[in-house]
Protein backbone atom coordinates (compact mmCIF):
# COMPACT_ATOMS: atom_id res chain seq x y z
CA UNK A 1 0.00 0.00 0.00
CA UNK A 2 1.19 2.80 -1.22
CA UNK A 3 1.50 5.75 2.04
CA UNK A 4 -0.74 9.20 1.91
CA UNK A 5 -0.31 12.09 3.86
CA UNK A 6 -3.11 12.56 5.39
CA UNK A 7 -4.39 16.13 5.20
CA UNK A 8 -5.10 18.80 7.79
CA UNK A 9 -8.63 19.03 7.16
CA UNK A 10 -8.70 15.08 7.43
CA UNK A 11 -6.56 15.18 10.93
CA UNK A 12 -8.89 17.80 12.48
CA UNK A 13 -11.83 16.04 11.63
CA UNK A 14 -10.23 12.62 13.46
CA UNK A 15 -9.01 14.27 16.33
CA UNK A 16 -12.17 16.43 16.96
CA UNK A 17 -14.13 12.70 17.29
CA UNK A 18 -11.57 11.22 19.78
CA UNK A 19 -12.71 12.65 22.65
CA UNK A 20 -16.50 11.50 21.75
CA UNK A 21 -15.14 8.13 21.10
CA UNK A 22 -13.40 7.68 24.33
CA UNK A 23 -16.40 8.85 25.60
CA UNK A 24 -18.32 6.27 24.90
CA UNK A 25 -16.09 3.64 25.36
CA UNK A 26 -16.08 4.51 28.93
CA UNK A 27 -19.74 4.40 29.37
CA UNK A 28 -20.05 1.52 27.44
CA UNK A 29 -17.95 -0.15 29.95
CA UNK A 30 -20.01 0.85 32.60
CA UNK A 31 -21.62 -2.42 34.34
CA UNK A 32 -25.62 -2.02 34.55
CA UNK A 33 -27.46 -4.02 37.64
CA UNK A 34 -30.73 -4.96 39.62
CA UNK A 35 -31.28 -3.75 43.00
CA UNK A 36 -32.75 -6.77 44.29
CA UNK A 37 -35.59 -5.14 46.09
CA UNK A 38 -37.03 -4.40 42.86
CA UNK A 39 -37.67 -8.80 43.12
CA UNK A 40 -38.11 -8.64 46.44
CA UNK A 41 -40.68 -11.56 47.00
CA UNK A 42 -39.18 -13.25 44.43
CA UNK A 43 -35.81 -13.21 46.30
CA UNK A 44 -37.41 -14.58 49.38
CA UNK A 45 -39.10 -17.35 47.82
CA UNK A 46 -35.97 -18.91 45.93
CA UNK A 47 -32.94 -16.21 46.15
CA UNK A 48 -30.48 -18.15 43.91
CA UNK A 49 -33.34 -19.01 41.21
CA UNK A 50 -33.92 -15.48 40.93
CA UNK A 51 -30.34 -14.03 40.35
CA UNK A 52 -30.56 -16.58 37.84
CA UNK A 53 -32.79 -15.22 36.52
CA UNK A 54 -31.70 -11.58 36.62
CA UNK A 55 -28.43 -12.30 35.04
CA UNK A 56 -30.09 -14.63 31.83
CA UNK A 57 -31.78 -11.09 31.48
CA UNK A 58 -28.52 -9.34 30.46
CA UNK A 59 -27.92 -7.86 34.11
CA UNK A 60 -24.11 -7.68 34.63
CA UNK A 61 -24.38 -6.82 38.90
CA UNK A 62 -26.93 -6.41 41.36
CA UNK A 63 -27.28 -4.96 44.63
CA UNK A 64 -28.08 -7.35 47.80
CA UNK A 65 -30.36 -5.25 49.84
CA UNK A 66 -31.00 -6.15 54.56
CA UNK A 67 -31.97 -9.22 54.26
CA UNK A 68 -28.92 -10.67 53.19
CA UNK A 69 -27.48 -10.25 56.47
CA UNK A 70 -29.39 -12.75 57.79
CA UNK A 71 -27.46 -15.63 55.70
CA UNK A 72 -25.18 -17.68 57.62
CA UNK A 73 -21.40 -17.80 56.43
CA UNK A 74 -21.88 -20.94 54.28
CA UNK A 75 -25.02 -19.57 52.55
CA UNK A 76 -22.72 -15.91 51.21
CA UNK A 77 -20.56 -18.85 49.86
CA UNK A 78 -22.75 -20.01 48.55
CA UNK A 79 -24.06 -17.17 46.75
CA UNK A 80 -20.79 -15.87 45.95
CA UNK A 81 -20.32 -19.13 43.88
CA UNK A 82 -23.21 -18.66 41.62
CA UNK A 83 -22.11 -14.94 40.95
CA UNK A 84 -18.51 -16.64 39.86
CA UNK A 85 -20.27 -18.81 37.60
CA UNK A 86 -23.22 -16.67 36.24
CA UNK A 87 -20.37 -14.35 35.65
CA UNK A 88 -21.72 -11.13 37.39
CA UNK A 89 -20.77 -9.22 40.25
CA UNK A 90 -21.99 -7.73 43.35
CA UNK A 91 -19.99 -4.29 43.79
CA UNK A 92 -22.17 -3.21 46.93
CA UNK A 93 -24.33 -4.01 49.41
CA UNK A 94 -28.09 -2.10 50.43
CA UNK A 95 -27.92 -1.60 54.62
CA UNK A 96 -29.41 -0.66 57.26
CA UNK A 97 -27.55 1.84 59.47
CA UNK A 98 -27.40 -1.10 62.53
CA UNK A 99 -25.42 -2.89 59.97
CA UNK A 100 -22.06 -0.42 60.78
CA UNK A 101 -22.15 -0.10 64.57
CA UNK A 102 -20.07 -1.66 66.94
CA UNK A 103 -22.31 -5.08 67.65
CA UNK A 104 -22.53 -5.85 63.55
CA UNK A 105 -19.58 -4.39 61.63
CA UNK A 106 -17.39 -7.21 61.69
CA UNK A 107 -20.37 -9.18 60.41
CA UNK A 108 -21.20 -7.21 57.69
CA UNK A 109 -17.24 -6.80 56.57
CA UNK A 110 -17.23 -10.32 56.35
CA UNK A 111 -20.40 -10.81 54.22
CA UNK A 112 -19.21 -8.26 52.08
CA UNK A 113 -15.69 -9.09 51.28
CA UNK A 114 -17.26 -13.01 50.60
CA UNK A 115 -19.26 -11.45 47.83
CA UNK A 116 -16.41 -9.61 46.14
CA UNK A 117 -18.18 -6.36 47.80
CA UNK A 118 -16.09 -2.77 47.03
CA UNK A 119 -18.86 -0.79 49.15
CA UNK A 120 -20.94 -1.40 51.99
CA UNK A 121 -23.70 1.17 51.37
CA UNK A 122 -25.65 2.85 54.42
CA UNK A 123 -29.47 3.37 53.23
CA UNK A 124 -30.94 5.86 55.21
CA UNK A 125 -30.57 6.71 58.59
CA UNK A 126 -32.60 5.56 61.42
CA UNK A 127 -33.09 7.13 63.58
CA UNK A 128 -33.02 10.55 61.63
CA UNK A 129 -31.96 13.88 62.78
CA UNK A 130 -34.92 16.05 63.01
CA UNK A 131 -32.81 19.39 62.70
CA UNK A 132 -30.66 19.93 59.38
CA UNK A 133 -27.14 20.56 62.18
CA UNK A 134 -27.90 16.81 63.66
CA UNK A 135 -26.73 15.09 60.43
CA UNK A 136 -23.44 15.98 61.03
CA UNK A 137 -23.96 13.29 63.59
CA UNK A 138 -24.61 10.71 60.43
CA UNK A 139 -21.61 11.97 58.92
CA UNK A 140 -19.33 11.07 62.14
CA UNK A 141 -20.89 7.90 61.94
CA UNK A 142 -19.72 6.99 58.07
CA UNK A 143 -16.48 8.46 58.30
CA UNK A 144 -15.51 6.33 61.63
CA UNK A 145 -17.06 3.61 59.62
CA UNK A 146 -14.63 4.22 57.02
CA UNK A 147 -11.72 4.12 59.07
CA UNK A 148 -12.75 1.16 60.31
CA UNK A 149 -13.20 -0.64 57.33
CA UNK A 150 -10.82 0.52 55.18
CA UNK A 151 -8.08 -1.71 56.58
CA UNK A 152 -9.77 -4.32 54.63
CA UNK A 153 -10.54 -2.65 51.33
CA UNK A 154 -13.85 -1.88 51.93
CA UNK A 155 -15.56 1.79 51.46
CA UNK A 156 -18.51 3.43 52.65
CA UNK A 157 -21.33 4.62 50.69
CA UNK A 158 -24.45 6.48 51.69
CA UNK A 159 -27.56 6.23 50.10
CA UNK A 160 -30.38 8.92 50.22
CA UNK A 161 -34.17 8.48 50.40
CA UNK A 162 -36.72 11.56 50.48
CA UNK A 163 -35.82 13.16 53.84
CA UNK A 164 -32.26 13.67 52.74
CA UNK A 165 -33.10 16.22 49.67
CA UNK A 166 -36.07 17.68 51.23
CA UNK A 167 -35.32 21.49 52.78
CA UNK A 168 -35.06 21.82 56.32
CA UNK A 169 -33.77 24.58 58.76
CA UNK A 170 -32.89 26.65 54.90
CA UNK A 171 -30.60 23.36 53.65
CA UNK A 172 -30.91 20.14 53.02
CA UNK A 173 -29.45 17.12 55.12
CA UNK A 174 -27.67 15.63 51.73
CA UNK A 175 -25.42 18.64 51.66
CA UNK A 176 -24.64 18.26 55.50
CA UNK A 177 -23.50 14.98 54.99
CA UNK A 178 -21.49 15.95 51.37
CA UNK A 179 -19.88 18.34 53.27
CA UNK A 180 -18.92 16.60 56.31
CA UNK A 181 -17.91 13.27 55.07
CA UNK A 182 -14.72 11.97 53.97
CA UNK A 183 -14.22 12.02 49.72
CA UNK A 184 -13.79 8.24 49.73
CA UNK A 185 -17.18 7.81 50.89
CA UNK A 186 -19.63 7.10 47.90
CA UNK A 187 -22.65 9.11 47.36
CA UNK A 188 -25.20 6.85 46.28
CA UNK A 189 -27.91 8.85 44.48
CA UNK A 190 -31.42 7.42 44.37
CA UNK A 191 -33.39 9.58 41.61
CA UNK A 192 -36.28 9.20 41.86
CA UNK A 193 -36.45 10.10 45.49
CA UNK A 194 -34.44 13.01 44.79
CA UNK A 195 -37.04 14.12 42.07
CA UNK A 196 -39.95 13.32 44.56
CA UNK A 197 -38.19 15.65 47.55
CA UNK A 198 -38.33 18.11 44.59
CA UNK A 199 -34.40 18.58 44.04
CA UNK A 200 -32.36 18.45 40.98
CA UNK A 201 -30.66 15.27 40.22
CA UNK A 202 -28.45 16.84 37.73
CA UNK A 203 -27.11 19.57 39.00
CA UNK A 204 -26.41 17.45 42.85
CA UNK A 205 -23.91 15.07 40.29
CA UNK A 206 -22.42 18.26 39.04
CA UNK A 207 -22.03 19.59 42.76
CA UNK A 208 -20.39 16.43 44.23
CA UNK A 209 -17.52 15.45 41.25
CA UNK A 210 -16.24 12.03 41.69
CA UNK A 211 -18.48 11.07 44.73
CA UNK A 212 -21.62 10.26 42.56
CA UNK A 213 -20.22 6.24 42.30
CA UNK A 214 -23.00 4.39 41.98
CA UNK A 215 -26.92 5.53 40.92
CA UNK A 216 -30.06 3.86 41.33
CA UNK A 217 -31.70 4.46 38.11
CA UNK A 218 -35.26 4.67 39.86
CA UNK A 219 -37.84 6.54 38.12
CA UNK A 220 -40.91 8.81 39.45
CA UNK A 221 -43.67 10.54 37.71
CA UNK A 222 -45.32 13.79 39.48
CA UNK A 223 -48.46 12.43 38.30
CA UNK A 224 -50.41 11.66 41.84
CA UNK A 225 -51.70 7.98 40.74
CA UNK A 226 -48.16 7.07 39.65
CA UNK A 227 -45.11 8.15 41.75
CA UNK A 228 -42.71 5.47 41.38
CA UNK A 229 -44.99 2.78 40.06
CA UNK A 230 -43.48 3.88 36.23
CA UNK A 231 -40.77 2.07 34.16
CA UNK A 232 -37.64 3.44 33.40
CA UNK A 233 -38.65 6.29 30.75
CA UNK A 234 -42.00 6.62 32.14
CA UNK A 235 -41.69 9.47 34.81
CA UNK A 236 -39.82 13.03 35.04
CA UNK A 237 -36.42 11.53 35.06
CA UNK A 238 -33.81 13.28 32.41
CA UNK A 239 -32.10 10.28 32.28
CA UNK A 240 -30.02 11.39 29.20
CA UNK A 241 -28.56 14.79 31.47
CA UNK A 242 -28.44 12.42 33.95
CA UNK A 243 -25.95 10.02 32.36
CA UNK A 244 -23.96 12.62 31.28
CA UNK A 245 -23.82 14.32 34.47
CA UNK A 246 -22.69 10.74 35.93
CA UNK A 247 -20.03 9.87 33.33
CA UNK A 248 -18.58 13.35 32.84
CA UNK A 249 -17.97 14.44 36.38
CA UNK A 250 -19.76 12.16 38.80
CA UNK A 251 -17.75 9.47 38.29
CA UNK A 252 -20.12 6.89 38.10
CA UNK A 253 -18.60 3.19 38.17
CA UNK A 254 -22.27 1.11 37.77
CA UNK A 255 -25.77 1.50 37.20
CA UNK A 256 -28.41 0.09 39.67
CA UNK A 257 -31.95 0.05 37.87
CA UNK A 258 -34.56 -0.20 41.38
CA UNK A 259 -38.35 -0.81 40.96
CA UNK A 260 -40.71 -0.20 43.49
CA UNK A 261 -43.32 -2.16 41.46
CA UNK A 262 -45.00 -2.04 38.96
CA UNK A 263 -48.43 -3.24 36.91
CA UNK A 264 -46.09 -5.80 35.49
CA UNK A 265 -44.89 -8.56 37.35
CA UNK A 266 -41.40 -8.10 39.73
CA UNK A 267 -39.29 -10.20 37.04
CA UNK A 268 -41.17 -8.71 33.76
CA UNK A 269 -40.35 -5.44 35.41
CA UNK A 270 -37.19 -5.77 35.92
CA UNK A 271 -36.54 -7.08 32.05
CA UNK A 272 -38.83 -4.50 30.90
CA UNK A 273 -36.58 -1.44 32.88
CA UNK A 274 -33.28 -2.75 31.36
CA UNK A 275 -34.67 -3.05 27.80
CA UNK A 276 -36.06 0.42 28.38
CA UNK A 277 -32.35 1.47 29.67
CA UNK A 278 -30.33 0.16 26.49
CA UNK A 279 -32.64 2.10 24.36
CA UNK A 280 -31.97 5.53 25.97
CA UNK A 281 -28.45 4.28 26.73
CA UNK A 282 -27.36 2.28 24.20
CA UNK A 283 -24.12 0.05 25.54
Amino acid sequence: MTPRTVSRRTFLAISATLPFALRARAASSIPVGLELYSVRKELQRDPQATVRAVAKMGYQCVEFYAPYFQWSEDETKQMRKLLDDLGIRCFSTHNDSSNVNAENMAKARDRNLILGCKYLVVASSHPQPTALDGWKTVADELNTAAEKLEPSGLKVGYHNHEPEFTPTDGGRPMEVIAKNTKPSIMLQLDVGTCLKAGSDPVAWIRANPGRIRSLHLKEWSSEPAKGYSVLFGEGNADWKGIFAAAESVGGAEYYLIEQEGSRFSELETAQRCLQALRAVHPR
